[in-house]
């Protein structure tokens, strides 16, 4: 009797030790969600992890607001931003002329669309990761400040 209370003993320890390796393993592998600041009146619009070679990504804006300008913020390496499109809601674009390099951690000028705020459809922009390869690829972030007119 006292024998086989002693392997059901250690037997449900081990079960007990096992669902706390598991329970540690999935919190461990679960997704992080991160926060960003944000300046008052920017919008995140969208993000996109860039590649090592040239590289073309469009966001598509689903916002409510009107824009006066908008911006890009680079995390983990630096970027060259080669081309930009803006695209409006009435069909009209905005092709600024764009060959900047944007520092790892930094934002890059603010483009102005207008004083009066247009509506915002879709960001298509040309870009590359500078760099190291073996450092992984860089984050970019596309900001829009929002119109506060009436």
């Amino acid at each position: 009797m006292q024998r086989s209370y002693t392997k059901l003993n250690v037997m449900i320890k081990r079960i007990f030790a096992a669902f706390i390796f598991l329970a540690m393993i999935f919190t461990s592998c679960a997704p992080v969600r991160r926060s960003i600041a944000i300046e008052e009146g920017w919008d995140l619009l969208g993000e996109q992890k860039a590649d090592f070679v040239k590289e073309k990504d469009i966001i598509e804006v689903h916002s409510t607001f009107k824009f006066t300008a908008i911006r890009f913020k680079v995390e983990k390496h630096e970027v060259r931003l080669n081309e930009l499109t803006i695209y409006y809601q009435n069909g009209d674009k905005l092709q600024p002329a764009m060959d900047d390099i944007i520092p790892s951690d930094q934002y890059s000028r603010i483009i102005e669309l207008t004083e009066e705020g247009k509506f915002v459809t879709k960001i298509e922009f040309k870009y590359r990761t500078l760099g190291n390869i073996l450092k992984g690829r860089a984050n970019v972030l596309v900001f829009g400040k929002r119109y506060m007119g009436y």
